[in-house]
């Protein structure tokens, strides 16, 4: 859309880069916020080269005050604020036990109090106009819950709970402000290469695996949708239903499977640099190291963004057998003689 002021965080690299691209187009303008600079002016040169206006906001979202100053700048240099897309992270591939308190206040310092952070600056503006959209970038996780990332899983979970609430807040006051939460699948990002890890072996995502530019879609979707939630993929829609289902059943099962499913095999580089508590330098950007296995292809989200066509789609073939059965059902019987040859 013309004029568009989107706001990412998270923007240098994984969902959060791809998202941005996503957005560009000529008129739009995207503020970009992150840590690194460097990551972030290469996504500035990306969108800028799309036609979109892009403004570099190098912060740790954990700080409120430096989230604060970075929203009233985008709206000094670019304008009021449409959408706010709210996506960064940090964590720590451990078991509980592994996790120190310092790892487990940074990671949810991030991951968690960076939405909070961003949703006030955000908020703030918009309440006051009466419009504008917040997208919490959600997980599977913050329904179902796996081993080996307690901290990302507790912070995704936070998240849901909080939107929630704002939610109904918004709706008592008759706000026209919208916030809704796009629950993601599996990605293929940069996060699997530079999260702190202190399992033997490199991490991996379970499988089915998307690319970051199947999360970006929904993201842009999501924005001018208006939905409550929207459930990025099958595995994620099995992950909340089951949750509601079975959650005992889960508990074992992921007991049994969850560890090995995260592991890649693959020997993890003793004393890496990961991105906990600073950047880390090199050309990550969206994409991660499993392009082989990841796809770009989402039938979910696409019954999703066309469930009017879909809903049409399954009425007529309601109709359809209905009318079938219905002449099953009135047609005369054959003859006995008939029916014996």
């Amino acid at each position: 859309m013309p004029n568009q002021v989107v706001v990412i965080t998270g923007a240098s690299a994984g969902v959060g880069r791809a998202t941005a691209r996503a957005f560009a187009a000529p008129g739009v303008k995207l503020g970009l916020i992150a840590r690194g600079r460097e990551r972030l002016e290469a996504a500035a040169r990306e969108l800028r080269d799309a036609g979109a206006e892009a403004l570099v906001l190098p912060l740790d979202v954990a700080d409120a005050d430096a989230v604060e100053a970075a929203a009233a700048r985008v709206e000094q240099t670019l304008g009021p604020i449409d959408v706010w897309v709210n996506g960064a992270m940090a964590t720590v591939f451990a078991p509980f036990h592994a996790v120190t308190p310092e790892e487990y206040r940074r990671a949810t310092e991030v991951t968690y109090l960076g939405f909070v952070h961003g949703t006030m600056a955000a908020l703030k503006r918009m309440r006051a106009r009466n419009r504008g959209t917040i997208v919490q970038v959600g997980s599977a996780l913050a329904y179902r819950s796996i081993p080996l990332q307690s901290a990302y899983c507790g912070a995704k979970a936070a998240i849901r709970g909080f939107t929630d609430s704002i939610r109904s807040e918004l709706i008592h006051d008759r706000s026209a402000v919208h916030i809704t939460m796009v629950h993601m699948p599996a990605l293929n990002t940069p996060q699997f290469d530079w999260a702190r890890n202190k399992l033997p072996q490199r991490p991996q995502p379970v499988p089915p695996i998307f690319q970051p530019e199947v999360a970006a879609r929904a993201i842009r979707f999501a924005a001018r949708a208006r939905r409550r939630e929207i459930y990025v993929g099958r595995s994620t829609i099995e992950a909340v239903l089951g949750t509601m289902v079975a959650p005992g059943l889960l508990d074992r099962l992921l007991a049994n499977k969850g560890y090995e499913g995260q592991l890649s095999g693959e020997s993890e580089q003793p004393d890496r640099a990961d991105n906990l508590f600073a950047p880390v330098a090199g050309p990550h950007v969206a994409h991660g190291r499993f392009d082989a296995r990841a796809s770009l292809r989402c039938p979910a989200l696409w019954g999703t963004e066309h469930r009017a066509l879909v809903a049409l789609g399954i009425g007529a073939l309601a109709l359809a057998v209905g009318g079938w059965l219905a002449r099953r059902a009135g047609a005369p019987a054959l003859p006995a003689s008939a029916a014996e040859r």
